[in-house]
Order: C-alpha cells, then structure tokens, then sequence
C-alpha cells in the first residue's frame, strides 16, 4: 500500500517544538525540547539519532513509538496491551492515515493492527501560547469477540539520556504534594495508584530533569495524567542507552473488555518542556489552565474571598451563631460563606447521615432559606457542603437500598470514616443523587458547593462482582457536568479529604481544588509548593485557620497565617466570634490586601526561589513585569546571627522599581536595619536580581511581602 502522508510532521508552540517520525510501521517522537529554526529540517534530525547495533542486541532496536508494540519487539512496557482470550496479544500495527487539523494545531494519526483486531488512534496537539503537549491513545475493538484491555497508556514520551533526574510526588493526609528527588536509573521508576480518586500519595503528575536544572534555568519535562482515578507513571531507563516515561490509566483485572465496534481513549496526558528551569514549567502549566480549563464565568469574575464553618463550628450549627458568624465574617471582609457539614438530616457527627441530602428541619426548622437571605443580605455568596459519593450505614438512604454500594460480594466489606462509596455506574444512584441535588440547588439561593470525597475505594466493585473503578470515575464527572448543565452559575470546589483529587480532568467540572485539609501554615508552604508546579493560585484553595492548627496543634501568628493563605483562593475557617481584637483587625488588613493585589496574583506569572530548606520563597509578575509581589518566608532557625540576601528573580533588570514591604503591618525589629530604609526606594532591576536585598533578622515562622512597581 502506498503511503498518502508523510514521512515527519513538526508542531510548534511559542517557545517548544514537536517532531513526529511517521517513515516505520508505528509512529513515533523524534524530537520534543525548544523550539526549532526554519532552517532545522526533521531529516536533519533523523540523521543524528542514526544508532549502531548494539553488542548482544537486535540488528535494530524496537522503536519508541507512540504506544510502543511486543509484535515489534519492545522489550520494554508496551503502550498497549490488549488481547481476544489470550490471542492478538502481539500487536504490530500500520499507519493508515495522517490528519493534520490547522485551527488546532493537533495531529491524529490513526493505525490498525490486523492480528489484534483493532483500530489505534494517536492525537497530539501543541497549544501555541503556552507551549503545551496534549495527547491521547484511542483503542477500538475491530474483532467479533471481546477484546481484554490491560493497559492502553497516553503517548510514550522519549526522554533524553541527560535529563537523568525525576521529581516526584507524594504525601499522605494533609501533607499532600510533598517533592521527592530521586536518580533515574537503569530499570523502571514505577508509581501506581490504587485509590480510586487522584489520591494524597501518588499525584499522577512527574518532571523529569537535567541535574543542574534548578527553579529559573536548566532543561525540565513536566507530564500530568489529567485523570481523577486510579493510575500508573512509569518511566525507564533501557541498558541500550534510551529513556520513555508512560503513563496511563490502571485497571483492575477484568474490568475494561470491549465489546465488537467499542472504543477506548486514554486519559489526557499534558506536557510541557522548560529550559528556563522548574518555574519556567509551571508557568507553562498555568497559562494553559488559565486558557483551557478555566471556565469563563470564573475568568471573568473576582474569586471571592471564603469564610468556611468547619474548624470553626465543626457539628455545633445553631442559626444564631451562625448569623453571629456571618456578621463578623462581612466585617472581616469575606464575600463568600460557605456552611460545611452538619446541615442536613440527622447528621450530628460523622457517623450518621450521609446519604440523606436534606435540610435537617430539627437546626433549620424553616429550611435554608433564612440563613441564606441573613448572607446574602450581608453582602456575601452562599456555599454549602455536600459528599454526595458517599453513605453512613446509619442513613435512611442505606436502609433502603443496601445494595447500592461498591463492594466485593465475597469479602467482608472494608469501611472506612465509617463510610461506603455508593455505586454511581448506577443509573438509579445517578438520578438520586442529581434530583436531591438539583432539588437544593433549584429550591435555595446556592451559589457554590464544596463537593468532598472522603475516602478511597477499597473494593470497587458492582453488584456483579465486576470492577468498575473506571467507570465510577467516569459517573463522577457525568454526574458533576449534568449539574453544572443544570446550574451554570453555580461554582464547584473539588474537595477530597483535601488534596485527594486535584487534576486537570476534575478541572474540567470544578472550579476550585482544596488543597489540603491542614491549615497550618508552615505544612502549608511545602504543600502549595508542590502544588504550584502544576496548578496556577486562582484554584488553589488557602485558607487562615486557628491561631491553634487543628491538624498539627502548632500555635502560629495570624500575620504567617494570613500571608501563607493570600497567596491562593483566599478564605477563612478560624472561629471570629472568639478571635481577639488585634488578630482580627490584622486579619482583616490582610484580606483587604489580598483584594488589592488578587488580580495580579490570579493573572501573573510564577517565580518560586532556590532557597535553603530552613526558608521559603517566591514572586508573581505581571505579564509586562511593570509589577511584582515577592514573598519571603524564614521557616526555622537560620545558621547565621544575620541572615544573607534576597533576590527578586523574574523582574526586568532594565526597569527601575520602587520598593516596599507591605506586609506584615508591623514587621518584628530586633534592631535599626533595613526595614527603616527600604520603603519607598528606588532601585534597578539589575541591582535587585544580582545582588538582592539584605534581608533583616526575623524570627522564625515569620514572613515578609514586597511590593515592587516600576517607575520611569
């Protein structure tokens, strides 16, 4: 057959370009890193990565290809792995068409496997202004019988030989999206998630980097699986001198079979390229869910600042301290109130009740409607809390209709918050769950729900015994994208224990991710750190809790508390009827700030800091650098009497900026120093970035903000 395409196809984004090898049977990556010239031509390319055949090797190594194949020879972890009954397992499969779509900037590519009976579709897509990779890898079943599919990852990624480290993440329970940095090595660096949600240990995200890469020079690859289930990255090293990273969806046994004519696509994976270092990354990262994945009705609106009940009512709802509550919170200058959980019937712990969406008549004897009037005469939006996935045995909804959860028919069922996960593949669970929601929603003035997600799926099993993990990820989002069909304006935060399922697909239907459900300032650091290398502020959720953290029992100042939360979406979850007065008026100082300096932490373009661990740090441009926000932390005791100097990276060292610190109101003075000279001066970009401004001795868990503005 005469091949209609051709032999490369090059995408470019602004600083990044893409190279596609279509000569062989399966296409492949030949090229991904910074942009190239006109005059770089893809055979050039071609021509450099011609190999030898290695001693004790094939003639020709088994391609990289976009889903690499054991029909080909791969020895390594196959892109796809199907079969019909343990036959076809070998696919080899043949370019059969190139389509290459302009106004988007995508290829598909679109190749087919005789023996294995099936049809592979490969799109990859370059955004033009953020430089970002989308890929996915769609299996069809061409067979008569059932096609067993046991992995069908998104795109390999080829990774260069030099880029030998990989950061990683992982964490646990308010401590989520901790960095870990290990060496790649000959073998396979392996994470597999098992959770059934984006889960708190294993972030289906990975940069992979050179060894002197730091936050603002050196070449990185970040790659993300936007996808809110189980998962699996892996990334390998073969003794043949080559490197790939995959990552994809993990199936249980059995459980994705497709019938003859049925289709499977892979889960997103977004990738970026960066030679201007991690920072560079994740602005890359930022941009595209500022274009992509944030929808306009939140783009187009000031994210308001929360105040949230939990920490500081928990269970204790009464309508009067809860309008006591709100009166403060208004003061304090909040825009949004958000009653968390203990709302609805019977729900007086976490024991009982859920399952059971509607308003407790016993604390709400005339409904929500008063408290929500009582708000929004207030000044401010309401919000109520919801866990719609989820049912307490003790719930009217459990004993009605035992068999609506997932479990292993066989097995003892495994419990945990004294929950069981309701089966959502369920059509009946479906419309259940969408009539109370749609019921709450239609009959109150809701303008935003916090939507958690409490525990992870032990036993994702249905009724018959099958596993459905996959498909109970996918009713979430069908349930999530009917209501917000339903209900546009209403906004939705995704909530799971905290950071249990931030990525980009539950971006898709949600408009803010809480990132963690510690509100301890100093845990909070390293946290929106690891967050940030994906995830731009506007949807990371940062709130000022007690001056007593609740999940640490670590007692730190309200100035940290408040700088550390300003940073993100803005709330509150500190009790501000027992607040004294000088917190609270520092307080609302700090939320009168932040209003002041949102739209620039929202739209502006992130420099995090190569600091030592005892500090933290980091600044937000705008896009003209006529304008920055630099934070500055000392997180523990410093080796020195005085401390050394801070430099404002990602300015423009051309342009003159006048220089202020502005928060906190009254910085701590040992002694007459630089606090007393700095305010209002005048000085180079050039001066600020090389040699930095000496910073003052500060005590530890306490932290600085400056403001820079050019001048003429």
């Amino acid at each position: 057959m005469s091949k209609s395409y051709q032999p490369f196809y090059v995408l470019h984004g602004a600083s990044s370009s893409l190279v596609i090898d279509c000569r062989e049977n399966a296409a492949s990556i030949l090229y991904w890193g910074p942009r190239l010239g006109q005059e770089t031509s893809p055979e050039m390319l071609a021509l450099l990565k011609i190999r030898q055949e290695a001693k004790g090797c094939t003639e020709k190594d088994a391609p990289i290809a976009l889903s690499p194949e054991y029909g080909a020879g791969f020895i390594g972890n196959a892109g796809i792995q199907a079969h019909h009954s343990g036959r076809g397992w070998g696919v080899f499969s043949q370019i059969q068409s190139i389509v290459f779509v302009d106004e988007s900037n995508q290829l598909v590519i679109t190749s087919s496997c005789e023996a294995s009976s099936i049809e592979i579709v490969h799109s990859l897509a370059i955004d033009p202004k953020s430089g970002v990779l989308t890929a996915t890898t769609k299996i069809t079943n061409l067979g008569d019988t059932l096609l067993d599919v046991d992995q069908c990852n998104a795109p390999t990624i080829p990774i260069p030989l030099h880029c030998d480290k990989i950061l990683g993440f992982e964490g646990r329970w308010a401590s989520e999206f901790q960095l870990r940095n290990v060496d790649r090595f000959i073998g396979t660096y392996l994470r597999e998630n098992r959770a059934g949600r984006t889960s708190h240990d294993t972030f289906p995200g990975v940069v992979i980097h050179a060894e002197k890469t730091n936050e603002s020079v050196g070449e990185a690859f970040g790659l993300h699986l936007g996808w809110s289930g189980n998962h699996r990255i892996r990334i390998e090293e073969q003794s043949v001198g080559r490197a790939y990273a995959q990552l994809g969806e993990l199936f249980y046994p059995g459980e994705l079979r497709l019938a003859p004519g049925e289709s499977y696509c892979s889960p997103t994976l977004y990738g970026a390229h960066s030679d201007n270092g991690f920072s560079g990354l994740s602005r890359c990262f930022h941009s595209y869910v500022r274009s992509h994945l944030t929808d306009l009705r939140v783009a187009e609106k000031s994210k308001p600042v929360h105040f949230n009940t939990w920490e500081a009512m928990y269970f204790d709802l009464e309508f009067g301290h809860l309008c006591e509550l709100a009166d403060k919170a208004a003061e304090v200058g909040v825009e949004r109130f958000v009653l968390d959980d203990g709302w609805f019937k019977n729900r007086n712990s976490d024991n009982a009740a859920l399952g059971d969406w509607f308003v407790d008549e016993a604390v709400f004897p005339n409904g929500l409607t008063p408290l929500i009037d009582y708000v929004n005469d207030a000044g401010m939006e309401f919000g109520l809390w919801i866990e719609p996935e989820m049912v307490n045995p003790d719930s009217d909804l459990y004993r009605a209709y035992p068999e609506w959860i997932l479990r292993v028919p066989h097995a003892p069922l495994v419990m945990s918050r004294n929950q069981m996960v309701l089966d959502l593949t369920r059509d009946e669970v479906q419309e259940y769950l969408f009539e109370r929601l749609d019921s709450l929603l239609s009959d109150n003035a809701i303008a935003y729900l916090k939507w958690d997600m409490n525990r992870d799926l032990n036993q994702p099993g249905d009724s018959e015994g099958r596993a459905v993990a996959h498909y109970q990820t996918l009713a979430v989002y069908r349930l999530l994208e009917r209501i917000r069909r339903a209900h546009p304006k209403v906004e939705i935060e995704s909530c799971s224990s905290g950071g249990g399922r931030a990525d980009f697909g539950i971006l898709r239907y949600t408009d803010r991710i809480w990132t963690s459900d510690t509100n301890d300032a100093i845990d909070r650091l390293r946290i929106q750190k690891g967050f940030s290398f994906f995830f731009p502020p506007e949807v990371m959720g940062a709130h000022v809790g007690p001056s007593d953290c609740h999940t640490t029992g670590r007692t730190i100042s309200m100035a940290t508390r408040a700088t550390v939360a300003m940073f993100g979406d803005m709330g509150i979850e500190a009790n501000l009827l027992e607040m004294p007065c000088d917190e609270f008026s520092e307080l609302k100082s700090a939320v009168a700030l932040h209003k002041k300096h949102r739209k620039l932490i929202f739209s502006g373009d992130l420099m995090r800091l190569d600091l030592p661990s005892y500090e933290s740090g980091f600044g937000i441009t705008s896009e003209d650098k006529k304008e920055a926000l630099f934070s500055y932390a000392l997180i523990d005791s410093q080796p020195h009497s005085a401390p050394g100097a801070f430099r404002f990276d990602g300015i423009t060292r051309e342009s003159l900026y006048e220089v202020n610190i502005i928060w906190p109101s009254t910085p701590y003075y040992y002694s007459e120093g630089i606090l007393d000279a700095i305010n209002g001066a005048i000085l180079s970009g050039d001066a600020l970035m090389t040699v930095g401004m000496q910073l003052p001795i500060m005590l530890p868990q306490t932290m600085l903000i400056f403001h820079l503005k050019a001048v003429e």
